[in-house]
C-alpha cells in the first residue's frame, strides 16, 4: 500500500514533473509473470526513476547496508527500503549472497519483477563494468526471461556523493526480453553462467552507449580508493543448484538516441542497487 501511495499519489507526480523522464521500449515489460530487469547502475537515483516508469511493482536487491543503519537516519533508511519494495543483499559471496539470492528466487517463483544491477555496485566513472553472474543464476533456474534496461543521464542527476539531485531531464530505455532457456538445462556450469552474464551485459553496452570494461566496479572502487583489493570485492556465490523450489543448495560506443526536449578472483552476488 505504502509502495502504490507513493508511487501514484505522492514522490510519482512530483519526480516526473521535475526530472521529464523519457522512456523507450516500455512495452518489453511483460504484462503478467516473472521476469528480471537488469539495469546498469550509475546513480543511487536509479531505484526511484526506473520502477516509477514501470507499470507493475519491482522488487530490488539492495545492499544489506541499507537495513542495518543505527540512529534515527539509519531507521528511517531502512524502513524506507523496506517499504519501497527492496530486499537485503549480502555482497560477501558463498553462503550468505546465496541467501540473499534466495530472496530474490522468491520473488521470481510468485510471478513478480525483479530489478536487479548485474556490476554489484554503481559505476565509478560512469563507464560500465563487468557483471556477477547471480542474475545469471536467477534466470536460470527461474527460467524466466531477462529485460535489459539503460538508465540515462542518473549520474548527472545524482553523483556518487551529492547528497540532493540535479533538476535535470533523464532518460530509461528497455531492451527486448532475453531469453536463456536454451540454457535451462544447465543452470549450475559456471561457463555458461558468465556466457549468460556477458550476454545481458552485452546488451546493457548497446542500450547505454556506455564503454565497457571488463573489471569488476568494486575492485576498480578500491584501487581508486589507494585500498588493497579485497577478495569480497570480486566474490561471486559458488555455483549450486537448488535445493527446493526457490532455494539455493549452500555450497562449500556510441551514445543512444535521447528523444527532444519537450518530447513525450572466484566469481556472485546477483547485483545489488545504490552502493557506495
Amino acid at each position: 500500500m505504502f509502495y502504490w501511495v507513493m508511487k501514484r499519489i505522492f514522490l510519482g507526480p512530483v519526480i516526473k514533473l521535475l526530472f521529464r523522464p523519457w522512456v523507450k521500449g516500455l512495452d518489453n515489460i511483460p504484462a503478467q509473470g516473472a521476469a528480471i530487469i537488469a539495469s546498469n547502475h550509475l546513480s543511487f537515483s536509479d531505484s526511484i526513476f526506473m520502477p516509477l516508469m514501470v507499470r507493475r511493482p519491482v522488487v530490488f536487491l539492495a545492499k544489506s547496508e541499507y537495513f542495518t543503519g543505527t540512529g534515527i537516519k539509519g531507521r528511517l533508511t531502512a524502513a524506507f527500503f523496506r517499504l519501497t519494495n527492496q530486499l537485503p543483499m549480502d555482497r560477501s559471496g558463498g553462503a550468505a549472497s546465496a541467501a540473499s539470492l534466495n530472496a530474490g528466487m522468491d520473488v521470481l517463483t510468485s510471478g513478480g519483477l525483479l530489478g536487479i544491477y548485474p556490476e554489484g555496485t554503481r559505476s565509478p566513472d560512469a563507464r560500465l563494468y563487468r557483471g556477477k553472474v547471480g542474475v545469471a543464476r536467477l534466470a536460470l533456474q527461474a527460467g524466466v526471461p531477462v529485460i535489459p534496461v539503460a538508465m540515462i543521464g542518473t549520474d548527472k542527476v545524482q553523483p556518487i556523493g551529492k547528497r540532493l539531485p540535479n533538476i535535470r531531464r533523464i532518460g530509461m530505455i528497455f531492451g527486448e526480453p532475453l531469453d536463456f532457456s536454451q540454457y535451462r538445462d544447465q543452470a549450475e556450469d559456471r561457463t555458461v553462467q558468465r556466457l549468460v552474464t556477458d550476454e545481458i551485459m552485452t546488451n546493457l553496452m548497446r542500450l547505454s552507449g556506455q564503454e565497457y570494461v571488463d573489471e569488476y566496479a568494486a575492485v576498480v572502487k578500491l584501487r581508486l580508493a589507494g585500498k588493497p583489493a579485497e577478495p569480497q570485492a570480486a566474490a561471486e556465490p559458488l555455483a549450486a543448484p537448488v535445493a527446493a523450489e526457490g532455494e539455493f543448495l549452500h555450497g562449500s560506443g556510441s551514445g543512444p538516441e535521447v528523444p527532444a526536449e519537450g518530447s513525450g578472483a572466484p566469481e556472485d552476488d546477483a547485483g545489488t542497487s545504490a552502493a557506495k
